[in-house]
């Protein structure tokens, strides 16, 4: 690792081992961050740490003592922790009255209680640690919600009720606990559209089946009403995550950011 990287913030990503998660390690890794990958699957989170060349801490986010365990490890590492990424998340498409106990339960376990646990392992910490510099805070927490989460959603919206409950209950949370820890900690939440990972492949499977139209269809449709006129890309939502980090979004707490290419506005 570079000097400069050896000095960059440390930032520890769940859910790191595809997708978004992904992309957030290796944006902030190219920008000379020490980042630390987290993920319940332990061959896909020790691939993107040997990637990057750095820790890689399997955790399953709906455990506390893995959470805590994930703080720990960073800060044996690297010292300190100056910015946690609540990444970790599920997805499932399933018609309102076919969902049963164990589908909510595990939709809202994973998004919600995940969330939550990692977040207040990352707060014990920063609360304890002294701040980024000279008149900056302690910490910043990322949360990743959706615009799932806010109103409307368009047709999607009858399958994925627990889903959207579930980033609702994320952005309440940011909310909170931007409320509960300023000025000491930021705590911010990032909503992402249609974003084009191995997740919305197996949604607009499961979507073009309960459609009954061809696989990829649903996709298409749901992306010809962006008004940018494309899907989104991890890589958009790691922008995001980087300003929200930075010193330039210092000022910047309880917010729930769209960034949607323009589906949700407000």
């Amino acid at each position: 690792m570079s000097p400069a990287a050896a000095e960059g913030p440390v930032v520890a990503v769940t859910g790191a081992g595809q997708g978004i998660g992904r992309a957030l390690a290796r944006a902030f890794a190219g920008q000379g961050a020490r980042v630390v990958v987290s993920d319940i699957d332990t061959a896909s989170c020790t691939a993107v740490a040997n990637e990057l060349q750095t820790l890689g801490v399997p955790a399953d986010v709906t455990h506390a003592e893995h959470c805590t365990a994930l703080v720990e490890r960073t800060v044996a590492e690297f010292g300190h922790l100056d910015v946690m990424i609540c990444n970790a998340g599920i997805m499932q498409l399933k018609p309102l009255l076919e969902l049963d106990g164990k589908d909510w339960d595990r939709m809202l376990g994973v998004n919600v209680k995940g969330s939550f646990l990692t977040l207040q392992a990352a707060a014990r910490r920063m609360l304890s640690q002294p701040p980024l510099a000279e008149g900056r805070p302690r910490g910043k927490i990322l949360m990743m919600a959706s615009i799932a989460g806010r109103s409307g959603a368009g047709p999607i919206a009858a399958v994925i009720p627990h889903y959207r409950a579930s980033k609702a209950a994320v952005i309440s949370l940011t909310q909170s606990a931007a409320v509960a820890f300023a000025p000491q900690i930021t705590v911010n939440a990032i909503c992402p559209g249609l974003v084009e990972t191995d997740m919305w492949q197996r949604m607009d499977r499961d979507w073009s089946a309960l459609q009954g139209v061809p696989r990829g269809q649903a996709w298409q449709q749901r992306v010809a009403a962006v008004p940018m006129g494309r899907a989104q890309t991890p890589d958009d939502v790691a922008d995001l995550a980087m300003f929200l980090a930075s010193p330039a979004a210092d000022y910047m707490t309880g917010q729930s950011i769209n960034i949607d290419g323009g589906l949700m506005m407000s």
